[in-house]
């Protein structure tokens, strides 16, 4: 029963990606972010998204509550449908629609030829990150959680190797190795950092503790290497800005634990400047 259901989402999936094609960008984006503003709460607990949201922002009004829910709702159906446009972002017209603050960090990375660890949060769409990192020249491989439909992870997994990163590197324990060859032979990683995880380590988040990935903090340990943290809002419609920061360098005494809950602060902070573009339906907290 569970492949049927699995199945019948690819289907409908592969049909939504049509008429999407047929439509353009524009248009997809828009109808996609109005559609999962209705059916969104119908996927996911709209108590858990509201309980998560006050833990980041505990004297939150109803009214702006309700708002930004919604918001979250349509950037999520945005990127849903941005998917099938990756193509366009890359390679086509749509490339001209992202504003880059920090290429030059990009450029002094590529001509050093040193490894780095790039680190965001689910913001926006977060897949332009790997995209022009890559894009850059940059030699990169960058880890993601594949999805529980098997029918829609080998047709994710395609576009992503073709338009966003080739080294695709999936999490788990064969993942990890597959990351430690590619380390080895000098290329950086693109990683989320706030996924919910079932290991890691307790690492206060919004003032609250949450298990949270330790791989950064590994990398660092292991290979001394410099984290570079990027922020990806949306300005308007099919409109982004992707912001590089400086690399930030840890001492080889400093512990998996204070590079974490660093990493954690600064995710923090990108997500309280645009609340309204990050996925608060997981519950990072449970």
């Amino acid at each position: 029963m569970k492949y049927l259901n699995y199945f019948i989402q690819f289907i409908l999936t592969i049909l939504c990606f049509i008429i999407f094609k047929i439509l353009g960008p524009n248009i997809s984006s828009s109808l996609s972010g109005k559609i999962f503003e209705k059916i969104g709460p119908y996927f996911r607990s709209k108590k858990i998204i509201h309980s998560n949201i006050k833990r980041a922002i505990p004297n939150i009004e109803i009214k702006e509550l309700i708002k930004m829910t919604n918001l979250m709702w349509n950037n999520y159906g945005r990127v849903f449908a941005e998917f099938m446009f990756m193509k366009d972002f890359r390679y086509g017209t749509l490339a001209q629609n992202i504003e880059i603050d920090g290429q030059d960090i990009l450029q002094n990375i590529k001509s050093s030829n040193k490894q780095v660890i790039f680190i965001s949060g689910h913001l926006s769409n977060f897949e332009l990150m790997a995209m022009h990192l890559e894009k850059s020249g940059i030699n990169l491989c960058a880890i993601y959680r594949p999805l529980n439909n098997i029918f829609l992870n080998r047709l994710m997994e395609r576009i992503r190797k073709k338009y966003i990163c080739k080294n695709q590197i999936k999490k788990g324990i064969g993942g990890l190795k597959k990351l430690l060859l590619l380390k080895n032979k000098n290329l950086s990683t693109a990683l989320m950092i706030d996924q919910r995880v079932s290991e890691g380590i307790l690492s206060n988040f919004f003032n609250e503790k949450a298990l949270t990935t330790t791989i950064p903090a590994q990398l660092v340990k292991k290979f001394n290497i410099p984290i570079v943290p990027i922020y990806i809002e949306r300005k308007s419609g099919l409109k982004f800005k992707i912001s590089v920061n400086e690399p930030i360098y840890f001492s080889n005494d400093t512990s998996i634990k204070i590079i974490t809950d660093e990493l954690n602060k600064t995710l923090e902070k990108m997500i309280i400047e645009k609340p309204d573009q990050w996925i608060w339906s997981h519950n990072r907290w449970k």
